[in-house]
C-alpha cells in the first residue's frame, strides 16, 4: 500500500506532536503543513528540516489536494468547522482533543462522522490512553467481569500549570477557543476512560472553582460525583491548581476486583473468582496481580526516535487508526465516544452553575442550552 499522504493542521505544540508521531509511521508520509500564521508554520518546517519537507499552506482548502489525511491540532473551538470541512472533501480526520468546546457542534459531527462512515471515510478523536497497556488491562477486566459488579471509581488529575501557561495564548482559558478549563482540557482523557470503564452516566453533581489563578474565564479545579447506568458510583476530580504537580490516576473497584492506574501505570490489579474468607475485614494493597496481569499486554516493539516529544499513547492510537485504515473498518476511539465524554464535562459545568443535579440525558438533548455557567461567582460564556 502506499503511503497515505497526512497533512496536520494547526503548527503549534500539539502539531509538532502529532507531526513526530506521523513520522514514525512508515505508512504515514508528510506532505502538507496548514496553519493561516505563517510563522507558525515555518518555526514546525525549520523542526522537520532533514526529516521531511512537507508543504506549507493558509488554510485546509488550499491543502485539500495535498494530503488525505488530515489532523487537526488546532483550538479546540475551530475543532468542528476544520473536521466538517474536510469530511465533505472526501477525506479522513483524526481530531485532537476536546472533540470541540460545543456539545451541539459536537453533535452535528457526530452525525457526519457517521454518513461519512459509509462512504468508506474516518474520523477520530485523540483519546491515547486508551490504548495504554494498564488502561487495556481494566477495560478487558470490566468487560470480561473479572471485577464482578463494578460499585464505584475514583478518577482524578491533580496537576500544575503556572499563570505563565495561561498568558501564553490569547486563547487559552476562554470558553470560545479552549471550552473550559482543567476539567475540558487536562481531564478529558480522565472522564473518557471513566466512561469507557463504567458506561452511561445518568446523574452529576458537581462543583467548580477558580482558586489559583487570574485572568481567565474557567475553572481551575472541578469536582463532581457521577452516578451510572450501572448502579456504579464515580468522584471525578480535576484540577490545575495541584503545585508543584501530583498525578493523573484512575481506581475501579468491584465486589470481586479492583484495579488502580497511576500515571499511565497498572499499579494496583486484583481479581478473584470468588471472595475470600481471609478478606472479609479487607486486605489492603493484598494479593497485588497488576505485575502478572501487565506483562500480557507487552507492547508492541515501538521505534520512537524522540521520546520527550510524545508519550506513546499517540503512537499507538495511530497505529490503531492506520489499521482501520487499511482493513476499512472503524477506528477503537469514535466521535460519538468524544461526544458522551464532552456531554460528561458540560454536565459537570452546569450542575456546578445552577447548584443541583443535572441528568445526562437532559444535557445531551439541550435542556440547559441557554443556561450561562458560572466559575468562581463570575459570569461567563
Amino acid at each position: 500500500m502506499s503511503p497515505i499522504k497526512v497533512a496536520i493542521v494547526g503548527c503549534g505544540s500539539i502539531g509538532r506532536t502529532h507531526a513526530a508521531v506521523v513520522l514514525e509511521q512508515p505508512e504515514l508520509e508528510l506532505t502538507a503543513l496548514v496553519d493561516p500564521i505563517p510563522e507558525a508554520r515555518t518555526a514546525l518546517t525549520d523542526w522537520l528540516t532533514g526529516r521531511a519537507a512537507p508543504a506549507e499552506f493558509g488554510s485546509i482548502g488550499e491543502a485539500l489536494a495535498a494530503a488525505d489525511l488530515f489532523v487537526l491540532a488546532t483550538p479546540s473551538g475551530l475543532h468542528i468547522s476544520g473536521a466538517l470541512e474536510v469530511l465533505a472533501a472526501g477525506k479522513h480526520v483524526v481530531i485532537e482533543k476536546p472533540l470541540d468546546v460545543d456539545l451541539h457542534r459536537a453533535q452535528e459531527i457526530e452525525a457526519a462522522a457517521v454518513a461519512a462512515a459509509e462512504n468508506g471515510q474516518l474520523a477520530t478523536v485523540i483519546s491515547q490512553h486508551r490504548f495504554d497497556p494498564a488502561s487495556q488491562a481494566v477495560a478487558d477486566a470490566v468487560a470480561g467481569q473479572k471485577f464482578g459488579r463494578i460499585t464505584s471509581a475514583i478518577a482524578s488529575i491533580a496537576w500544575w500549570r503556572a499563570q505563565s501557561y495561561y498568558d501564553s495564548g490569547d486563547w487559552r482559558g476562554t470558553w470560545a477557543m479552549d471550552g473550559g478549563g482543567a476539567l475540558m482540557n487536562q481531564g478529558v482523557h480522565t472522564v473518557d476512560l471513566l466512561l469507557w470503564y463504567l458506561g452511561k452516566p445518568v446523574q452529576i453533581t458537581a462543583h467548580t472553582g477558580l482558586l489559583a489563578h487570574q485572568d481567565i474565564e474557567v475553572e481551575d479545579t472541578a469536582a463532581a460525583v457521577i452516578s451510572f447506568e450501572s448502579g456504579a458510583l464515580a468522584v471525578l476530580h480535576a484540577t490545575t491548581a495541584a503545585y508543584p504537580g501530583l498525578s493523573a490516576s484512575i481506581q475501579v473497584m468491584g465486589s470481586h476486583g479492583s484495579a488502580r492506574i497511576d500515571t499511565d501505570r497498572l499499579v494496583y490489579f486484583h481479581a478473584a473468582a470468588e471472595q475470600s474468607e481471609d478478606a472479609r475485614m479487607g486486605v489492603q494493597g493484598g494479593w497485588d496481580q497488576s505485575a502478572d496481569v501487565i506483562a500480557g499486554y507487552a507492547d508492541e516493539p515501538l521505534v520512537v526516535a524522540d521520546p520527550t516529544v510524545y508519550p506513546l499513547g499517540h503512537s499507538r492510537q495511530y497505529r490503531d487508526i492506520i489499521a482501520a485504515l487499511a482493513a476499512g473498518t472503524q477506528p477503537g476511539v469514535t466521535v460519538s465516544d468524544a461526544v458522551r465524554a464532552l456531554a460528561c464535562v458540560r454536565a459537570v459545568y452546569l450542575s456546578a452553575t445552577l447548584g443541583q443535579s443535572v441528568l445526562f440525558d437532559d444535557v445531551l438533548a439541550g435542556k440547559y442550552d441557554d443556561v450561562e455557567v458560572l466559575v468562581a461567582g463570575s459570569p461567563v460564556r
